[in-house]
């Protein structure tokens, strides 16, 4: 599987593809940073983020698009940024037919280095190690979206695995509930009389 993972911000929007192979198996295929200017009015910078995520989804062809989830900070502006690259991304995605999973940054950190509290320099550290770089990614939104890749890699298969049993589970109580209701429906139903 091809994954596409993505930093999203506004100043700087990590972008990072990723090859799984058997088992923990993976490869870097491309890291890098779509950067707009902060001087710059809002739409154009998200239009520049837009393309340039566009273009790597044309050119890499990923399979699922990961995105790291925005969660609330003190500084709501920065927040209100990075949801709205979030969006956009998310928008490219849609209209290309990926699909698109969201990990919080804690997700990541344990899935990358097993504590959810890692700092960016651990994080990126592992990173580096995991794929195999010679040189650490840098800046660190680089090295987050191939984060944001490996760990999407790493915990699909459980969380499908996880999915597919929750609708079994699903299944097997809705057939019991219909099964029980006939049950109780017959048991109503004086010998011999058609229920109504």
């Amino acid at each position: 599987m091809r994954v596409l993972g993505v930093d999203p911000g506004l100043t700087r929007c990590g972008l990072g593809v990723v090859d799984g192979g058997r088992g923990r198996e993976v490869a870097c295929v491309a890291v890098g940073v779509a950067r707009t200017p902060p001087e710059c009015e809002l739409s154009a910078r998200l239009l520049a983020v837009a393309d340039v995520v566009e273009q790597w989804m044309d050119r890499h062809r990923p399979e699922v698009v990961a995105i790291e989830r925005v969660f609330s900070q003190h500084n709501v502006r920065t927040v209100m940024g990075t949801a709205q690259v979030s969006g956009v991304v998310a928008l490219a995605a849609a209209r290309r037919g990926l699909p698109v999973a969201f990990h919080t940054p804690s997700e990541v950190k344990a899935a990358i280095s097993g504590s959810g509290r890692a700092d960016k320099r651990q994080v990126t550290t592992m990173v580096t190690k995991i794929l195999g770089l010679a040189t650490a990614p840098r800046p660190a939104d680089a090295a987050d979206a191939l984060a944001l890749a490996v760990c999407h890699l790493w915990r699909a298969p459980m969380a499908n695995r996880l999915a597919e049993a929750e609708a079994r589970a699903a299944e097997l109580a809705r057939n019991h509930r219909a099964r029980l209701r006939a049950a109780q429906q017959a048991a109503r139903t004086p010998a011999g009389r058609k229920p109504r």
